[in-house]
């Protein structure tokens, strides 16, 4: 396994790079890269040793030398000869070819970002940062310093709960195909055998809010206090009302906590609020009734295109993590079972509202964006005809009564057919 070299910033640095900030030569050959006299150090394994340290040199060329004489002896202590122009010149075309870490991450993110929506973009941000943070813990730079033993430390160290490590792992197996494919690295450091929790794939049914639970929500927003804001923006207040607007939002379109906070009133069409284009071309549209509609127009007089874009700023984050402390607090004030309370639960509630009322399950899955197996899947409990059919199978199954005698003694014997 190769050495690998990085310039580790000092604070003094001429350059004006921040302190303990690492580079490595293919970063620096980039357009605009401040160059420094900062000094290069290497890192890796000789003799099953691992160790880091510096090379006492500031250019790469020096440095390449050192680590290649390293690399010779075979050992961090040992006597270290002299390389040959030569070879350090030959090594210097192999590390130009190398990818860094962070240079893997920014494209693998930029290129997540044009393909995914924005709450999936946030969680592989979330995803590439603990990978990062495993690189530096390990003292590794480049792409190709990852092994599969560095992958089953990182996959089998995570405190994840089982469903949050199989997406996990299909994150990893994902960007190691990213680096695959545009040959950073020849072969992925994902072990095939690397296997997702037991039990971790079995679908669930999803768990609604109930009619009483809800309204129970929509009463206690009348108990939270009114939350003055104010910054260099502007001021206002969170009131209960705001709250309500949100739920019913959210109850009667199924959208998620982000699409919400991002409704735009070009959506609404009178009673109509337009979800999605499908693929086939069609569009999906939802109903609301003339009270919400009317709230809605309300709001948007007073805060604008986008009425729960509040709080005086624009970072996504900052309003959804906003909205979501509101909601806790209301949360808070009902009894709501042993099941954690979530925003999200009121887009299952939006779809147990529709099979309940025995609205089809293809169409439920058109308005919740999903397909009509994952639905099922998911809300199997709620969907009628499945439990019209299965009542139908024990009804074939017992239509014939147990003899009495045998009642009377215990055990129900049925007839011989």
């Amino acid at each position: 396994m190769p050495l690998n070299l990085y310039r580790r910033h000092r604070p003094e640095c001429e350059a004006g790079h921040p302190e303990d900030l690492r580079s490595g030569e293919w970063e620096e050959r980039r357009k605009g890269w401040k160059r420094c006299d900062c000094l290069i150090h290497v890192s890796g394994t000789l003799g099953e040793k691992f160790s880091r340290r510096s090379t006492k040199r500031s250019t790469w060329e020096d440095a390449r030398a050192h680590a290649s004489a390293l690399e010779a002896a075979g050992s961090w202590d040992g006597p270290i000869a002299k390389v040959a122009p030569s070879a350090a010149a030959s090594n210097a075309a192999d590390v130009k070819q190398r990818v860094t870490i962070s240079d893997a991450i920014k494209t693998y993110l930029a290129n997540r970002q044009a393909t995914v929506a924005r709450p999936t973009y946030r969680k592989y941000k979330t995803f590439t940062n603990q990978l990062q943070t495993c690189a530096d813990s390990s003292g590794y730079v480049l792409l190709d310093q990852f092994r599969p033993g560095d992958i089953d430390l990182f996959y089998t160290g995570s405190t994840l709960g089982p469903r949050s490590k199989v997406k996990m792992l299909d994150r990893l197996r994902g960007f190691f195909r990213f680096a695959v494919h545009r040959e950073w690295i020849s072969k992925s450091p994902v072990s095939p055998d690397l296997k997702a929790p037991a039990g971790a794939t079995r679908a669930t049914n999803k768990v609604p809010f109930t009619d009483e639970q809800l309204a129970d929500i929509i009463k206690a927003c009348d108990q939270v206090e009114d939350q003055r804001w104010g910054n260099r923006h502007g001021s206002g207040i969170w009131t209960g009302d705001d709250l309500k607007d949100f739920i019913w939002v959210m109850v009667y379109t199924g959208l998620r906590i982000s699409d919400v906070v991002l409704f735009d009133m070009e959506r609404l069409h009178g009673n109509e609020v337009f979800l999605r284009a499908k693929k086939n071309g069609g569009d999906v549209f939802t109903y609301i009734p003339d009270g919400l509609r009317d709230r809605l127009n309300a709001r948007a007089k007073k805060h604008g295109q986008q009425p729960f874009m509040i709080g005086g700023t624009k970072r996504l984050d900052t309003v959804i993590d906003t909205w979501r402390q509101r909601l806790a607090k209301v949360f808070d004030l009902v009894d709501l079972g042993k099941e954690p309370a979530t925003p999200h639960r009121f887009r299952h509630t939006f779809a147990r509202i529709l099979l309940q009322k025995g609205v089809p399950v293809a169409d439920v899955a058109d308005l919740l964006g999903d397909d009509e197996q994952t639905v099922r899947q998911h809300y199997a409990r709620w969907v009628p005809e499945r439990q019209a059919r299965l009542t139908k199978i024990l009804k074939d199954a017992f239509h014939r009564k147990p003899k009495r005698a045998a009642i009377r003694r215990g055990e129900p014997k049925l007839r011989r057919h």
